[in-house]
């Protein structure tokens, strides 16, 4: 009988997602009328808070950056010269690296922190096997090795792919970059290293004006760009999934999974032209959960308030119907 009920109990586990957020992250200040504000972030978390699921979510603060040094991580990556100027600039009170992308006083510091976030979100992944969530700002997929921009300071998504490498029985890591804009750092980052792909769906022609389909990364053939046109929707995008990208994941076998997740091709979006809606990217979530249970989520772009926090939740959904 005792067996019995253990065996019903753990049948009937529910799967707990993992939020990794703090409020430290609305200290990055990019002013009033800057897309990509703080406000992004309480919007998440409060639909995330009134979600249906949000008994089987579990919100961890980040690894503070005095237990944690993000910087040799980001030093492997970026250039020292970008890191000392990012840092010059918030330590003199902030200004503009360049047009689009904003520093204040604390940019720095909370940029460390995200690093961290998307860190902490590897090493609970690896620990619990379960998919994870960072929300995190700044983004980071347009950031380079030698130069920040389009509101990115550090290369999140590459430095945690780099990281997870590190780890044991970690050999192989994928990203996928569904935001609507080219993550042009991070294929400028990984492209040179053959135990990470990179695969990006966007719009084309659009910022930063990369990721065109004939670049595939160099020797190693290790990216897969996708250019979607303007005004693509679900019908568009169900095939190119399908057929382009859920072969290239599975051919790799990756041990983990990194997706930059962009909610800017939602059709509410006012930075972009592509028509999706936040269910698409429950559909998404369904369509990659086969090739590994090892997915690291994090936010990057997505500046419709509304149309951003629902496809976060619907993101998750999915993950939480996964076999325990």
């Amino acid at each position: 009988m005792l067996y019995l009920i253990a065996y019903f109990n753990f049948q009937h586990t529910k799967i707990m997602v993992t939020i990794i957020y703090s409020d430290q992250f609305l200290k990055h200040d990019t002013g009033d009328f800057h897309p990509e504000k703080p406000v992004r972030l309480t919007a998440i978390v409060n639909a995330l808070k009134e979600a249906s699921f949000a008994d089987q979510l579990h919100w961890k603060l980040p690894t503070s950056v005095n237990i944690k040094d993000p910087l040799p991580m980001i030093q492997k990556i970026h250039a020292q010269k970008l890191i000392d100027r990012i840092k010059k600039m918030a330590e003199e009170g902030g200004g503009h690296f360049d047009m689009d992308t904003p520093i204040s006083a604390e940019s720095y510091d909370i940029a460390l922190l995200a690093v961290n976030a998307w860190l902490d979100g590897i090493d609970t992944v690896l620990e619990t096997h379960n998919p994870a969530f960072v929300l995190a700002r700044p983004p980071g997929h347009h950031a380079t090795k030698t130069t920040a921009m389009g509101f990115c300071l550090f290369s999140n998504a590459a430095i945690a792919a780099h990281y997870a490498l590190e780890k044991p029985n970690i050999n192989r890591v994928a990203i996928l970059d569904w935001d609507v804009h080219h993550g042009n750092g991070t294929q400028n980052i990984i492209e040179d290293n053959p135990n990470i792909i990179y695969c990006s769906l966007h719009q084309y022609p659009a910022y930063p004006g990369t990721g065109r389909n004939s670049d595939t990364g160099g020797k190693y053939n290790n990216v897969l760009n996708l250019p979607m046109i303007a005004k693509s929707n679900i019908i568009t995008y169900k095939p190119i999934f399908e057929r382009k990208v859920l072969p290239f994941l599975r051919e790799f076998q990756p041990d983990l999974l990194i997706v930059s997740a962009g909610y800017d091709g939602n059709e509410r979006d006012p930075l972009a032209d592509v028509y999706l809606h936040p269910q698409d990217y429950g559909f998404f979530t369904e369509l990659i959960l086969p090739i590994t249970r090892n997915i690291v989520f994090g936010l990057e772009g997505g500046y419709d308030l509304e149309a951003l926090s629902q496809s976060v939740v619907e993101t998750i959904k999915p993950c939480l119907s996964l076999d325990n």
